[in-house]
């Protein structure tokens, strides 16, 4: 086991049956190890720095019926809301004033939202807080579409691919949505010239070791600036509910393995790692993460911004959380610092 976690640490890669049989067969001393030279390698490029991104989410509505999200479309007990641009620009005020430097505006795919108006609140945004990265996370656009809003100042874009492997992938979305035109979205990214981040869910439905070593691959091959990978929460008002939870364990594996594989990625410590874990963003951290993502959305609609059950700190003000996070982490030793914490390429 150790000569395959030293053979990744040395060639960021592995065959697929060797990426298998680690996940199959790792264990509490593996982990350790590979943990080790994480952490090794994140301080080696970070120190330990730990960035942290001003989350806004903007809009539970979403076109889309992915069969795991809480705010599918078919869900009829979600209480949808939509904030507007003075909504999100006070998001803004607020959150630079507690230090952060990089603002996410995720939401479901929501037609309401055009491009227009997207592109109007990406330049107030760019236009206020010019030393800030704003990082977008809504969805499958076209390639003109991701282009005028980076052409309105957006730096980033996250999108999930969520599996590889496109019969797994078949499992867990309708047949609207297609494997293939989400990795069309994301090398369009690439090529406009946003900072990507990609991932995927940890113990989804029908998920195999097989499906997990694809996603490895695959993320390899994009290359990816940002990788968040988090553990699968079933949401009681999914076809999913009743499915259990992905390993802690096993995400947390996932974590060590990608930091060897892209050394100078940015790998946020999840939400969903906190929440099936009191600890998990701490441990996050140790698995090699070196981003977290706090909420800067109004406490009135954090809740119903629910992907998952359960989800934490949906009734600590912005500034409550931050001040928790910040001790939190640096009881472990590392430093949240106020960067905007571009991508820098070795």
């Amino acid at each position: 086991m150790r000569e395959l976690i030293d053979k990744l640490y040395k060639n960021h890669n592995l065959e697929k049956e060797e990426f298998i049989y680690l996940i199959k067969n790792f264990d509490k001393d593996t982990s350790e190890y590979l943990f080790s030279l994480a952490q090794s390698t994140s301080q080696e490029h970070f120190q330990k720095e730990v960035y942290i991104r001003g989350l806004i989410e903007f809009t539970n509505y979403c076109r889309n019926d992915c069969y795991y999200c809480g705010i599918r479309r078919s869900n009829l007990n979600a209480s949808r809301y939509r904030l507007s641009k003075e909504e999100i620009l006070s998001c803004c005020q607020n959150g630079y004033e507690l230090g952060f430097r990089t603002f996410v505006l995720q939401g479901g795919e929501d037609p309401a939202f055009t491009d227009e108006i997207m592109t109007d609140i990406i330049k107030d945004i760019r236009e206020g807080y010019p030393d800030c990265a704003i990082t977008l996370s809504i969805g499958e656009k076209s390639y003109e579409q991701y282009l005028a809003y980076y052409e309105a100042g957006a730096n980033r874009f996250l999108l999930r691919h969520e599996t590889a492997n496109e019969e797994h992938y078949k499992k867990l979305h309708p047949d609207s949505l297609s494997l293939e035109n989400r990795k069309e979205c994301l090398r369009n990214l690439k090529k406009i010239g946003y900072q990507v981040g990609t991932g995927f869910m940890v113990g989804s439905p029908y998920q195999t070791p097989e499906c997990l070593a694809e996603d490895l691959q695959f993320i390899k091959e994009l290359s990816p600036q940002m990788v968040g990978i988090g553990p699968f929460i079933p949401h009681k008002d999914t076809p999913f509910k009743d499915f259990p939870a992905g390993s802690m364990d096993l995400t947390l594996f996932l974590i060590g393995m990608l930091r060897l594989m892209l050394p100078n990625a940015l790998i946020p410590a999840t939400t969903a790692l906190g929440t099936i874990d009191p600890k998990g963003r701490e441990k996050g951290i140790l698995s090699g993460s070196n981003v977290l993502m706090p909420n800067l959305s109004p406490i009135g609609v954090r809740k119903k911004y629910e992907l998952y059950d359960n989800k934490i700190c949906t009734g600590e003000e912005a500034a409550e959380c931050n001040v928790c996070l910040r001790n939190r982490v640096s009881s472990i030793g590392y430093n949240v610092v106020e960067k905007r914490g571009d991508f820098v390429e070795i």
